[in-house]
């Protein structure tokens, strides 16, 4: 993972301390079960807490003890026997590595869960108090990046909730997926160890059981969860890519916050660049680069095999602590952003009204009129419109307007009351009540 684009609160959830805490957890919570089950000492378990509980494990002596075993579940417990002394015997009695593994890292990523959920909690605020401010504030709306008819900006971040408030269900769902318990032992047959010590793991790390571990836990639960976090980075690219649009010079619509002695270019002193947006675009990427590495690690072999091994070791924190961080920079792009309402007017008025040209085509087939024959009336003046724009860069206020009121064909149809009554663009916006209804109820 890269420092630049990580918080603590999510990296020290993927550091080494971190997971050797949790896996003398779970080899003392197993004691536990184990001591009642009569199969150890209940004393034995009792130190293992005391002694294990206490220690302070030093990473650099278990990646040294690794390096001569070649096996790091091996290390860590050699190391383990250091601080118990004689009832070391005791600890992993019937476990296998991956017990250990597997169950750690359903630990590590429900917290990691937990933390994900934090930040999209906060832009889920961000974007409902946004949405609220800039409910009925007017803009162009754009199909193939060309103007379209109007919505409004608040409907735009609408939008984005709505679809942020999916994301949010998705993960809550990955994660009671994604925090399962398995310790089974070899094979996932409880050969050598009671499903019982299972079951009372499981209830102490806040996880349900396997039902079936074949050793490993299963990796289509994996492959789900990191496929909800690329769509969760599928989702921040988009809102992203809307908000570096509007930042263009020839739109400039609305912009990133531009903090005082901030710099744009270090040869340019004039650029105010959409640096965080262009940043959250890159961040997506690396998050949906776990996805298919995810989707692989499904076919092990037989019962198990670590083939899977490395590539989690390397997706799992990288694509969590670069998620998390990107929620939170998102929250703060919405929450800072600087919306430029009177801009969004002037550009939508650029057009000279075209964008009322549907509001034609339909009234000329309810009153009368071959649509094919309304289309080719609008179009007419809507080209002429579109000409006088593309040589003078504003088509002029009224444009469209005007050329109407003077097509005889269209006004042999229309009266001028009409005409000049579908000018009105608060038609576009009847029904924005609606829809934050259905958004924010």
């Amino acid at each position: 993972m890269i420092e630049r684009y990580a918080r603590k609160e999510m990296t020290e959830i993927w550091s080494a301390a971190t997971k050797y805490r949790i896996w003398f957890e779970i080899e003392a919570h197993g004691c536990d079960a184990l001591a009642e089950l009569g199969v150890i000492p209940k004393s034995a378990a009792k130190n293992i807490w005391e002694r294990g509980g206490s220690a302070e494990f030093d990473v650099t002596k278990i990646d040294e003890i690794e390096r001569e075993v070649k096996h790091d579940v091996i290390a860590f417990l050699t190391h383990l026997a250091e601080f118990i002394g004689e009832d070391a015997r005791f600890v992993h009695q019937g476990f296998t590595s991956s017990d250990i593994l597997d169950t750690t890292l359903s630990v590590q990523l429900a917290r990691a869960t937990d933390l994900l959920m934090v930040g999209m909690d906060r832009v889920l605020s961000a974007l409902k108090t946004r949405a609220e401010e800039h409910k009925y504030t007017i803009t162009i709306g754009r199909s193939h990046g060309i103007h379209a008819e109007p919505t409004t900006f608040g409907l735009k971040l609408a939008q984005a909730y709505a679809e942020f408030d999916r994301c949010k269900k998705r993960l809550l769902v990955a994660r009671e997926e994604i925090a399962v318990c398995a310790v089974s032992g070899a094979i996932g047959t409880f050969a050598n160890i009671n499903p019982s010590v299972e079951a009372h793991i499981a209830k102490e790390m806040g996880l349900s059981i396997e039902p079936v571990s074949t050793q490993v836990i299963p990796r289509d639960r994996h492959a789900a969860y990191f496929a909800t976090l690329g769509v969760i980075g599928s989702c921040i690219e988009r809102l992203a890519t809307e908000i570096r649009h509007l930042q263009r010079t020839e739109v400039l619509e609305a912009e990133e916050f531009f903090s005082k002695g901030q710099k744009g270019s270090s040869a340019m002193p004039h650029k105010r660049n959409p640096v965080l947006t262009e940043n959250l675009t890159g961040l997506a990427r690396l998050v949906r680069m776990a996805v298919t590495p995810a989707m692989e690690n499904v076919a092990l072999w037989h019962e198990r095999d670590i083939s899977h091994s490395s590539v989690e070791r390397g997706i799992a924190p990288d694509t969590t602590v670069h998620l998390d961080f990107a929620l939170h920079r998102l929250a703060g792009v919405i929450e800072n952003l600087v919306v430029y309402p009177e801009k969004m007017k002037a550009n939508m008025d650029r057009l000279g009204g075209l964008h009322n040209s549907q509001r034609f085509l339909l009234a000329l087939t309810q009153a009368g009129e071959q649509r094919e024959t309304a289309y080719r009336l609008v179009q007419r003046n809507a080209m002429k419109v579109w000409e006088q724009f593309r040589v003078e860069g504003n088509a002029g206020e009224g444009s469209f307007l005007n050329l109407i009121l003077d097509d005889k064909d269209v006004m042999a149809r229309l009266s001028e009351t009409q005409v000049r009554d579908m000018f009105d663009d608060e038609y576009h916006t009847k029904h924005v009540d609606t829809i934050f209804q259905r958004v924010f109820a």
